[in-house]
């Protein structure tokens, strides 16, 4: 520590033992040899508590890290994915252009005169979109108008009942 050689510790012993005498000398070296136990105690007790602090400040550190880890994950917990996957599919159909339902907004490319009274295309009339030859297949389609009462109807046929598995075989 304080680079001292043997040689230098000798001369050192010398003179102390002229200036203090032998008869004192072994109770000088043996306070001297306290202090040193002491100033060494004192010197190891404030590494250690040194030590000490830089490991309670590590740990502090630690502990901040920890705390942001948990509020982060905190924050995951409050992930919705069906929330956020509705959210996605409501602003991608609003900005297409649709409303939320899945219908499509009215247009007014379709004209006022092909829309019947209950607000649908008029029977026989093209559907905007569909093909020609459609129109007519739809308007082939659709039933005749059935009596509401069974007296308005009382010329009417019946229609024909299905058969069923046994009654045509003769038995």
């Amino acid at each position: 520590m304080f680079d001292i050689s043997w040689g230098e510790l000798v001369l050192i012993g010398m003179v102390a033992l002229i200036v203090i005498g032998p008869k004192e000398l072994p109770a000088v070296l043996r306070t001297v040899g306290q202090w040193t136990a002491k100033i060494r105690r004192m010197a190891a007790e404030f590494q250690s508590q040194f030590q000490e602090a830089m490991r309670e400040a590590e740990f502090a550190d630690l502990k901040k890290q920890v705390d942001s880890i948990g509020d982060s994950v905190r924050g995951l917990s409050d992930l919705d994915p069906l929330e956020t996957a509705k959210k996605e599919i409501e602003g991608t159909v609003s900005s297409a252009g649709a409303t939320p339902s899945g219908e499509p907004e009215p247009s007014a490319a379709i004209p006022a005169s092909a829309i019947g009274p209950s607000g649908g295309p008029q029977p026989g009339e093209p559907q905007p979109g569909a093909p020609a030859d459609a129109a007519a297949d739809s308007a082939a389609a659709q039933p005749s108008a059935a009596p509401a009462s069974p007296e308005a109807g009382a010329g009417a046929p019946e229609p024909e009942k299905p058969s069923t598995i046994g009654e045509g075989r003769a038995a």
